[in-house]
């Protein structure tokens, strides 16, 4: 039987592009579905420490007087559950979504810069790890997520808790800003042929613009750490009042992060949306280039809005005013995106699957929890709220209720692309369902306890002050939302057990992730499409149809111009190693040993110099680079 040429080389692809076996293979894997994986796992980890943690903390709250939970200990719990959500989970996992489907969506072989991408998962998984090794030993940070001073200054935090949290800040922003680079180069360099940047898909136009969003926002939280490391441990005088310092510039520093950070969560998302509600409406999406703006419009606003979470202190009153209107303002772009959705949907056919459920149920959450923020927008009323159950309703409306719907539509709608089963649709249905209640009958009560005067962070209240019934109907709809997360894992692993499978194309979507096997080979294309609209699958075959001239025993991508994506030359990009994970290690010695001693910084800097030099020596071998002519269309 004669050999099938297209077979033999799909097995070359194949070859080349998979990371070696075994647990070597594991660790110096570089695979971007791979570390995708991981990524994907990891966070979802993280989230569900972060849910039990807020568990434990609603049943201490159920009751008055209670004493399941003592004060300290409540304020680890506190100060745990929010930085894992803010900085362990929310912008990691969609980082994370984006680095396994970017390069599938704009036909791409593997992400610019593999190895860093492997980099920053390691980073990220020891920053976590540091985090919760001291909680259960202890010596956990309990000075809140945004641990204001001078309470997270000597004398008042003692230990190391503080350190450690300052230091698990550097490990995971270091992590996002590599990630946002990875991202940014993948999605202007990598793109296929024709896909210019009015064909790129909208879950591409919100990450490329929340990781430009993150190369602003998170070196002043890094900063903001290590200028509190260093008061801690050298004496250094950043914050401290009365030694020349200013308390204010903690918070200038953390909310200038802070408040894009809310964005950084929120931006993706709507890429998602903007991604699923055309497949399930059947029809392209209602005002892209509108989309586009609204995008890159509230990335601009987002760096305005720091000085939201200052009305209390004492910052001059026409200031505040000027952060008044643009926290008014930035509801615009959003707004002007629901209606885009739902002109889509009406003007379609849609189909009511579950990806389609949780996005419906993201419109009702934006709104009220955009409501409440624009209440919060007025100074006189944030004053009155500032320090209540009222702000923490919103945060979660905006936050938990703005990323997690979308973001379990998300995996319902590629889980079939990540893993070759459908998700169980009954099982899925009563999972938003359980969701969906238990999220508003959590959350919707603490509006009405922040009104009545009940503040947060504080571990107990007294029986007189009426608040108990609305705090136990807030500690039922947590637990429903345990159980509808729980019915979510068992849908994941009935489904990979005994999931229906999927097929390339089961919703039928116009992205071209959805062109390729599911799941996907390790090199994704054989043949590196050539992009001729938007919406690539919905439209008729069009010649070129792909390129040639890739070398498939290579790991060869081809380069593409910024704003039409014309071929440019070809690259080699690198093989599985194993210094990403040595020079992670080396890094995280460094991280821990300043938490100790400022001379670590010095010592450490050495492993970590040694490391990366070997990781980056120059190698004898052909060219990089070759001219774009050698690829044909």
């Amino acid at each position: 039987m004669t050999p099938d040429p297209r077979a033999e080389e799909a097995r070359r692809l194949e070859q080349t592009w998979s990371d070696p076996p075994g647990l070597w293979g594991w660790l110096c894997a570089v695979n971007h579905k791979a570390i995708a994986r991981r990524f994907m796992v990891t966070t979802f980890v993280f989230f569900l420490l972060g849910g039990m943690l807020a568990l434990a903390m609603r049943l201490q709250l159920a009751r008055p007087d209670a004493e399941l939970i003592g004060a300290r200990l409540y304020n680890q719990l506190f100060t745990m559950h929010g930085t894992t959500m803010m900085f362990l989970f929310a912008v990691p996992v969609m980082q994370a979504v984006a680095a396994y489907l970017l390069p599938l969506m704009i036909g791409a072989r593997s992400v610019a810069f593999p190895r860093l991408n492997a980099f920053a998962y390691w980073i990220f998984l020891f920053g976590g790890l540091l985090l919760y090794g001291a909680f259960l030993a202890g010596s956990g940070p309990d000075v809140g997520w945004f641990a204001y001073v001078p309470l997270a200054l000597n004398p008042y935090a003692s230990g190391k808790g503080v350190d450690i949290w300052a230091q698990m800040i550097t490990f995971t922003e270091l992590s996002a800003l590599i990630e946002a680079i990875v991202i940014i180069t993948t999605v202007m360099k990598l793109r296929a042929p024709g896909m210019s940047l009015r064909r790129m898909p909208l879950f591409a136009w919100a990450m490329l613009v929340t990781s430009v969003m993150v190369l602003f926002a998170m070196p002043a939280v890094m900063l903001a750490s290590t200028g509190l490391i260093t008061d801690r441990l050298v004496n250094t005088q950043f914050y401290s009042h009365q030694n020349g310092g200013d308390a204010l510039l903690w918070q200038h520093l953390f909310w200038f992060f802070g408040h894009p950070e809310v964005y950084l969560i929120f931006l993706p998302p709507l890429g998602m949306i903007s991604t699923i509600i055309p497949t399930f409406a059947r029809r392209s999406m209602v005002g892209y280039p509108a989309m586009v703006l609204a995008l890159i419009a509230t990335a601009f606003l987002a760096f305005g809005l720091w000085v939201h979470h200052m009305f209390a202190t004492t910052l001059p009153e026409a200031g505040k005013l000027f952060f008044t209107a643009a926290s008014l303002l930035i509801a615009l772009p959003t707004a002007l995106q629901i209606f885009c959705w739902i002109s889509t949907i009406w003007l379609g056919r849609p189909v009511f699957k579950t990806p389609l459920l949780f996005v419906l149920a993201f419109f009702f959450i934006l709104v009220m929890g955009g409501l409440t923020g624009l209440m919060l927008a007025s100074v006189p009323l944030d004053l009155q709220l500032h320090d209540t159950y009222f702000v923490v309703a919103h945060l979660h409306y905006v936050l938990l209720g703005g990323a997690i719907f979308p973001l379990f539509g998300g995996f319902y709608y590629w889980f079939p692309k990540f893993t070759g089963r459908m998700l169980d649709e009954r099982l899925g249905r009563w999972n938003f369902w359980l969701f969906f209640v238990g999220f508003n009958v959590c959350f919707f009560p603490m509006h009405v306890l922040g009104l009545q005067g009940m503040t947060r962070r504080v571990y107990t209240y007294a029986a007189q002050m009426g608040w108990e019934g609305l705090n136990l109907t807030a500690t039922i709809g947590a637990f429903l939302i345990g159980l509808s997360v729980l019915l979510f894992l068992l849908n994941v692993v009935h489904s990979l057990w005994r999931g229906a499978a999927a097929g390339d194309n089961p919703w039928g979507a116009a992205t071209l992730e959805w062109s390729l096997p599911s799941p996907p080979p390790a090199g994704n294309f054989l043949e590196v499409p050539v992009v001729h609209a938007a919406d690539p699958l919905w439209q008729a075959p069009r010649l070129p149809s792909h390129v040639s001239g890739l070398d498939n025993g290579q790991r060869e991508v081809l380069i593409t111009s910024v704003i039409e994506a014309h071929p440019q030359h070809r690259f080699w990009l690198p093989t599985p190693s194993p210094w990403p994970l040595l020079s992670a290690l080396a890094t995280t010695a460094l991280f821990i040993g300043s938490i100790f001693s400022p001379w670590a910084v010095v010592w450490g800097a050495l492993p970590v110099g040694l490391a990366t030099a070997i990781w980056f020596w120059p190698r004898r071998q052909r060219s990089q680079a070759r001219i774009a002519s050698e690829v044909r269309p």
